[in-house]
Protein backbone atom coordinates (compact mmCIF):
# COMPACT_ATOMS: atom_id res chain seq x y z
CA UNK A 1 0.00 0.00 0.00
CA UNK A 2 1.07 3.33 -1.40
CA UNK A 3 1.31 5.64 1.98
CA UNK A 4 -0.79 8.58 1.71
CA UNK A 5 2.15 11.43 1.80
CA UNK A 6 4.17 9.13 -0.61
CA UNK A 7 3.86 11.83 -3.11
CA UNK A 8 5.08 14.15 -0.84
CA UNK A 9 8.21 12.02 0.28
CA UNK A 10 9.01 12.25 -3.37
CA UNK A 11 9.43 16.59 -3.15
CA UNK A 12 5.98 17.53 -4.62
CA UNK A 13 3.64 18.99 -2.59
CA UNK A 14 0.09 19.30 -3.26
CA UNK A 15 -1.40 20.73 -0.28
CA UNK A 16 1.16 24.05 -1.68
CA UNK A 17 0.07 23.68 -4.75
CA UNK A 18 -3.35 24.34 -3.58
CA UNK A 19 -2.67 26.91 -1.21
CA UNK A 20 -1.11 28.85 -4.55
CA UNK A 21 -4.32 28.58 -6.54
CA UNK A 22 -5.90 30.23 -3.62
CA UNK A 23 -3.58 32.84 -3.38
CA UNK A 24 -3.36 33.68 -6.98
CA UNK A 25 -7.68 34.10 -7.21
CA UNK A 26 -7.76 37.15 -6.49
CA UNK A 27 -4.52 38.18 -8.79
CA UNK A 28 -6.42 36.41 -11.56
CA UNK A 29 -9.77 38.57 -10.82
CA UNK A 30 -8.39 41.87 -11.91
CA UNK A 31 -7.87 41.10 -15.05
CA UNK A 32 -11.51 40.22 -16.24
CA UNK A 33 -12.95 41.99 -19.47
CA UNK A 34 -15.80 41.05 -21.65
CA UNK A 35 -16.02 37.52 -23.01
CA UNK A 36 -14.09 35.99 -20.00
CA UNK A 37 -16.31 33.07 -19.38
CA UNK A 38 -15.93 30.42 -15.97
CA UNK A 39 -13.36 30.86 -13.26
CA UNK A 40 -9.84 29.32 -12.04
CA UNK A 41 -9.40 26.37 -11.59
CA UNK A 42 -10.79 24.34 -14.65
CA UNK A 43 -9.56 21.89 -17.71
CA UNK A 44 -9.48 25.07 -19.84
CA UNK A 45 -9.40 28.49 -20.08
CA UNK A 46 -12.86 29.50 -21.44
CA UNK A 47 -13.25 32.94 -23.84
CA UNK A 48 -16.41 33.94 -25.51
CA UNK A 49 -15.74 35.08 -28.96
CA UNK A 50 -18.84 36.42 -29.70
CA UNK A 51 -18.41 39.44 -27.09
CA UNK A 52 -15.19 40.83 -29.61
CA UNK A 53 -17.11 42.52 -32.31
CA UNK A 54 -15.39 41.93 -34.69
CA UNK A 55 -16.53 41.77 -38.30
CA UNK A 56 -13.50 39.98 -40.46
CA UNK A 57 -11.73 38.16 -37.09
CA UNK A 58 -8.15 37.14 -37.48
CA UNK A 59 -6.94 35.51 -34.22
CA UNK A 60 -3.00 36.39 -33.88
CA UNK A 61 -0.99 34.64 -31.64
CA UNK A 62 2.05 34.60 -29.12
CA UNK A 63 4.48 32.98 -27.27
CA UNK A 64 7.42 33.72 -25.03
CA UNK A 65 8.90 33.62 -21.76
CA UNK A 66 11.54 36.06 -20.26
CA UNK A 67 15.06 34.06 -20.69
CA UNK A 68 17.92 34.29 -18.57
CA UNK A 69 16.23 37.88 -17.28
CA UNK A 70 14.49 35.29 -14.66
CA UNK A 71 18.15 33.96 -13.37
CA UNK A 72 18.43 37.60 -12.26
CA UNK A 73 14.43 37.11 -10.16
CA UNK A 74 15.90 34.36 -8.67
CA UNK A 75 19.03 35.72 -7.85
CA UNK A 76 17.92 39.15 -6.17
CA UNK A 77 14.76 37.01 -4.95
CA UNK A 78 12.45 39.45 -6.47
CA UNK A 79 9.44 38.26 -8.08
CA UNK A 80 6.85 40.82 -8.32
CA UNK A 81 8.15 42.30 -12.00
CA UNK A 82 8.87 38.78 -13.75
CA UNK A 83 5.55 38.25 -15.14
CA UNK A 84 4.85 41.67 -16.61
CA UNK A 85 8.03 40.89 -18.48
CA UNK A 86 6.41 37.25 -19.56
CA UNK A 87 3.39 38.67 -20.31
CA UNK A 88 5.28 42.30 -22.24
CA UNK A 89 6.58 39.51 -24.81
CA UNK A 90 3.64 38.02 -26.01
CA UNK A 91 1.09 41.13 -26.34
CA UNK A 92 3.92 43.45 -28.12
CA UNK A 93 4.43 40.76 -30.51
CA UNK A 94 0.74 40.50 -31.26
CA UNK A 95 0.26 44.47 -31.27
CA UNK A 96 2.78 45.09 -33.97
CA UNK A 97 0.48 42.38 -36.06
CA UNK A 98 -2.47 45.17 -35.76
CA UNK A 99 -4.43 42.49 -33.36
CA UNK A 100 -5.96 43.43 -29.97
CA UNK A 101 -4.78 40.75 -26.84
CA UNK A 102 -7.89 39.13 -25.37
CA UNK A 103 -6.35 36.65 -23.16
CA UNK A 104 -3.50 35.11 -21.61
CA UNK A 105 -2.34 31.72 -19.66
CA UNK A 106 0.84 31.14 -18.07
CA UNK A 107 3.42 28.18 -17.21
CA UNK A 108 5.11 28.16 -14.01
CA UNK A 109 7.46 25.21 -13.32
CA UNK A 110 9.76 24.97 -10.27
CA UNK A 111 11.72 22.95 -8.09
CA UNK A 112 9.74 23.72 -5.07
CA UNK A 113 6.59 24.76 -4.92
CA UNK A 114 6.85 27.84 -2.70
CA UNK A 115 3.34 29.82 -2.38
CA UNK A 116 4.39 32.68 -1.13
CA UNK A 117 6.96 33.03 -4.48
CA UNK A 118 4.78 32.02 -6.76
CA UNK A 119 1.88 34.55 -5.69
CA UNK A 120 4.40 37.35 -6.26
CA UNK A 121 4.88 35.82 -9.88
CA UNK A 122 1.51 35.54 -10.71
CA UNK A 123 0.49 38.92 -9.43
CA UNK A 124 3.42 40.29 -12.18
CA UNK A 125 1.31 38.18 -14.87
CA UNK A 126 -1.93 40.20 -13.43
CA UNK A 127 0.02 43.59 -13.68
CA UNK A 128 0.59 43.02 -17.10
CA UNK A 129 -2.66 41.93 -18.50
CA UNK A 130 -4.07 44.89 -16.68
CA UNK A 131 -1.60 46.91 -18.67
CA UNK A 132 -2.18 44.82 -21.88
CA UNK A 133 -5.82 44.76 -21.09
CA UNK A 134 -6.75 40.73 -21.27
CA UNK A 135 -7.31 38.70 -19.16
CA UNK A 136 -5.45 36.15 -17.88
CA UNK A 137 -7.77 32.75 -18.06
CA UNK A 138 -5.86 29.89 -17.10
CA UNK A 139 -2.61 28.77 -16.68
CA UNK A 140 -0.36 25.94 -15.37
CA UNK A 141 2.26 25.30 -12.11
CA UNK A 142 4.25 22.20 -12.19
CA UNK A 143 6.78 21.13 -9.40
CA UNK A 144 9.15 19.17 -10.51
CA UNK A 145 11.78 18.66 -7.78
CA UNK A 146 14.10 16.48 -10.02
CA UNK A 147 14.14 18.98 -12.77
CA UNK A 148 15.09 21.99 -10.93
CA UNK A 149 16.70 23.49 -8.01
CA UNK A 150 14.12 24.00 -5.26
CA UNK A 151 15.12 27.69 -5.71
CA UNK A 152 14.95 27.55 -9.17
CA UNK A 153 11.54 28.20 -11.65
CA UNK A 154 11.16 28.86 -14.90
CA UNK A 155 7.88 30.92 -16.62
CA UNK A 156 6.50 30.85 -19.97
CA UNK A 157 3.21 32.75 -21.58
CA UNK A 158 1.09 32.35 -24.23
CA UNK A 159 -1.39 35.05 -25.30
CA UNK A 160 -4.49 35.15 -28.26
CA UNK A 161 -5.27 38.52 -29.83
CA UNK A 162 -8.01 39.41 -32.79
CA UNK A 163 -7.68 41.49 -35.43
CA UNK A 164 -9.84 42.57 -38.35
CA UNK A 165 -8.55 41.52 -41.36
CA UNK A 166 -8.63 44.61 -43.30
CA UNK A 167 -6.43 45.86 -40.52
CA UNK A 168 -3.49 43.51 -40.15
CA UNK A 169 -0.10 44.49 -40.22
CA UNK A 170 1.64 42.31 -42.31
CA UNK A 171 4.48 45.02 -44.23
CA UNK A 172 2.92 44.63 -47.58
CA UNK A 173 1.90 48.55 -47.00
CA UNK A 174 5.36 50.06 -45.69
CA UNK A 175 6.55 51.84 -48.65
CA UNK A 176 9.90 54.39 -49.75
CA UNK A 177 9.11 57.61 -47.77
CA UNK A 178 7.27 56.32 -44.61
CA UNK A 179 8.70 57.79 -41.90
CA UNK A 180 10.04 55.75 -38.87
CA UNK A 181 8.49 56.70 -35.18
CA UNK A 182 10.10 55.36 -32.16
CA UNK A 183 8.69 54.50 -28.75
CA UNK A 184 10.73 54.55 -25.71
CA UNK A 185 11.46 51.54 -23.78
CA UNK A 186 11.56 51.09 -20.08
CA UNK A 187 15.33 49.56 -19.96
CA UNK A 188 16.65 46.46 -21.14
CA UNK A 189 13.23 45.14 -21.30
CA UNK A 190 14.01 40.96 -21.75
CA UNK A 191 16.31 40.10 -24.38
CA UNK A 192 20.84 40.48 -24.26
CA UNK A 193 20.86 38.89 -20.36
CA UNK A 194 22.98 36.38 -20.81
CA UNK A 195 25.46 39.23 -22.17
CA UNK A 196 23.89 41.24 -19.16
CA UNK A 197 24.52 38.75 -16.22
CA UNK A 198 28.09 38.00 -17.47
CA UNK A 199 29.13 41.52 -17.38
CA UNK A 200 27.44 42.04 -14.10
CA UNK A 201 28.71 38.47 -12.72
CA UNK A 202 30.64 39.91 -9.77
CA UNK A 203 28.23 42.68 -8.58
CA UNK A 204 25.52 42.30 -6.09
CA UNK A 205 23.01 44.27 -7.37
CA UNK A 206 22.73 46.38 -4.49
CA UNK A 207 25.03 48.79 -6.09
CA UNK A 208 24.51 52.00 -7.42
CA UNK A 209 26.55 53.00 -10.39
CA UNK A 210 27.18 57.29 -10.38
CA UNK A 211 25.39 56.47 -14.64
CA UNK A 212 22.57 54.99 -13.29
CA UNK A 213 21.51 58.01 -11.38
CA UNK A 214 21.46 56.96 -8.07
CA UNK A 215 19.35 53.91 -8.81
CA UNK A 216 20.45 50.69 -7.81
CA UNK A 217 21.50 48.16 -10.12
CA UNK A 218 19.10 45.31 -9.31
CA UNK A 219 16.02 47.40 -9.77
CA UNK A 220 17.15 49.03 -12.99
CA UNK A 221 18.58 44.90 -14.56
CA UNK A 222 14.69 43.99 -13.40
CA UNK A 223 12.73 46.90 -14.68
CA UNK A 224 9.87 45.21 -16.43
CA UNK A 225 9.30 45.65 -20.13
CA UNK A 226 6.60 48.25 -21.04
CA UNK A 227 3.38 47.19 -22.63
CA UNK A 228 2.88 49.03 -25.29
CA UNK A 229 -0.89 47.60 -26.41
CA UNK A 230 -3.05 50.96 -25.25
CA UNK A 231 -0.69 53.34 -26.68
CA UNK A 232 -0.87 51.66 -29.88
CA UNK A 233 -4.45 50.24 -30.69
CA UNK A 234 -5.98 53.57 -30.95
CA UNK A 235 -3.62 54.08 -34.16
CA UNK A 236 -4.28 50.48 -35.21
CA UNK A 237 -8.07 51.41 -35.44
CA UNK A 238 -7.75 54.55 -36.75
CA UNK A 239 -5.35 53.17 -39.66
CA UNK A 240 -2.38 55.03 -39.20
CA UNK A 241 0.12 52.34 -39.21
CA UNK A 242 2.04 50.58 -42.26
CA UNK A 243 4.24 48.45 -40.07
CA UNK A 244 5.07 47.84 -36.62
CA UNK A 245 8.93 46.71 -34.86
CA UNK A 246 9.02 45.53 -31.75
CA UNK A 247 12.74 45.72 -30.55
CA UNK A 248 13.65 42.42 -29.04
CA UNK A 249 16.43 39.92 -29.18
CA UNK A 250 18.14 40.82 -31.86
CA UNK A 251 17.88 44.72 -31.47
CA UNK A 252 17.00 47.21 -34.28
CA UNK A 253 19.53 44.76 -36.99
CA UNK A 254 17.20 41.91 -36.94
CA UNK A 255 14.07 43.35 -35.78
CA UNK A 256 13.47 46.36 -37.99
CA UNK A 257 13.82 44.46 -41.08
CA UNK A 258 10.83 42.40 -40.06
CA UNK A 259 8.24 44.81 -40.63
CA UNK A 260 9.17 45.39 -44.91
CA UNK A 261 9.91 43.83 -47.88
CA UNK A 262 13.74 42.65 -48.76
CA UNK A 263 13.89 45.59 -51.52
CA UNK A 264 13.38 48.53 -49.09
CA UNK A 265 15.61 49.40 -45.96
CA UNK A 266 15.55 51.62 -42.74
CA UNK A 267 17.85 54.74 -42.59
CA UNK A 268 17.73 55.59 -38.35
CA UNK A 269 19.91 58.66 -37.43
CA UNK A 270 21.60 57.12 -34.09
CA UNK A 271 21.42 61.05 -32.73
CA UNK A 272 17.40 60.48 -32.96
CA UNK A 273 17.75 57.31 -30.79
CA UNK A 274 16.99 58.33 -26.46
CA UNK A 275 20.05 56.33 -25.60
CA UNK A 276 19.51 54.77 -21.85
CA UNK A 277 22.11 55.40 -19.29
CA UNK A 278 22.05 51.87 -18.65
CA UNK A 279 22.81 50.65 -22.18
CA UNK A 280 26.06 53.30 -21.95
CA UNK A 281 27.02 51.67 -19.42
CA UNK A 282 26.80 48.06 -21.00
CA UNK A 283 29.09 49.18 -23.36
CA UNK A 284 31.56 50.74 -21.45
CA UNK A 285 31.57 48.05 -18.39
CA UNK A 286 31.24 45.06 -21.24
CA UNK A 287 33.91 46.63 -23.63
CA UNK A 288 31.22 46.26 -26.57
CA UNK A 289 31.67 47.26 -29.93
CA UNK A 290 29.38 50.22 -30.43
CA UNK A 291 27.35 48.82 -33.52
CA UNK A 292 26.91 45.87 -31.60
CA UNK A 293 24.95 46.74 -29.21
CA UNK A 294 22.45 47.87 -31.92
CA UNK A 295 22.52 44.25 -32.72
CA UNK A 296 21.51 42.86 -29.38
CA UNK A 297 19.61 45.85 -27.44
CA UNK A 298 16.63 48.09 -27.69
CA UNK A 299 18.97 51.11 -26.94
CA UNK A 300 16.12 52.62 -25.56
CA UNK A 301 13.49 52.23 -28.06
CA UNK A 302 10.90 49.33 -27.84
CA UNK A 303 8.49 49.76 -30.68
CA UNK A 304 8.88 51.64 -34.06
CA UNK A 305 6.44 52.14 -35.86
CA UNK A 306 6.46 52.85 -40.01
CA UNK A 307 3.82 55.74 -41.08
CA UNK A 308 3.06 57.91 -44.24
CA UNK A 309 4.47 61.27 -43.85
CA UNK A 310 1.18 62.90 -44.28
CA UNK A 311 0.33 60.92 -41.22
CA UNK A 312 2.85 61.87 -38.69
CA UNK A 313 1.16 64.68 -36.76
CA UNK A 314 -1.80 62.84 -36.24
CA UNK A 315 0.12 59.68 -34.85
CA UNK A 316 2.38 62.10 -32.53
CA UNK A 317 -1.25 63.49 -31.13
CA UNK A 318 -2.92 60.37 -30.67
CA UNK A 319 0.59 59.37 -28.74
CA UNK A 320 -0.09 61.97 -26.38
CA UNK A 321 4.12 61.23 -25.21
CA UNK A 322 7.28 61.92 -26.26
CA UNK A 323 7.48 60.42 -29.83
CA UNK A 324 10.90 59.98 -31.70
CA UNK A 325 11.59 60.75 -35.26
CA UNK A 326 14.20 58.35 -35.90
CA UNK A 327 14.69 58.12 -39.78
CA UNK A 328 12.70 56.86 -43.00
CA UNK A 329 12.34 53.96 -45.32
CA UNK A 330 14.70 53.96 -48.25
CA UNK A 331 15.11 51.34 -51.13
CA UNK A 332 17.54 48.90 -50.17
CA UNK A 333 21.09 49.26 -51.45
CA UNK A 334 22.80 46.85 -49.38
CA UNK A 335 21.89 46.57 -45.66
CA UNK A 336 18.41 46.38 -44.58
CA UNK A 337 19.03 48.61 -41.73
CA UNK A 338 21.41 51.37 -41.98
CA UNK A 339 22.23 53.23 -38.94
CA UNK A 340 23.81 56.76 -39.59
Amino acid sequence: MIEKNAYAQSGVDVEAGYEVVERIKKHVTRTKRAGVMGSLGGFGGLFDFSKVGVKEPVLVSGTDGVGTKLMLAIKYDKHDTIGQDCVAMCVNDIIAAGAEPLYFLDYIATGKNMPAKLEQVVAGVAEGCVQASCALIGGETAEMPDMYDQNDYDLAGFAVGVAEKSQLIDGSKVAEGDVLLGLASSGIHSNGYSLVRRIFADYTGEEMLPELGGKKLKDVLLEPTRIYVNAVLPLIRASLLNGVAHITGGGFVENVPRMFSVDLAAEIDESKVPVLPIFKVLEKYGKIKHADMFEIFNMGIGLILAVKAENVNRVKELLNEPVYELGRIVTRVDASVVIK
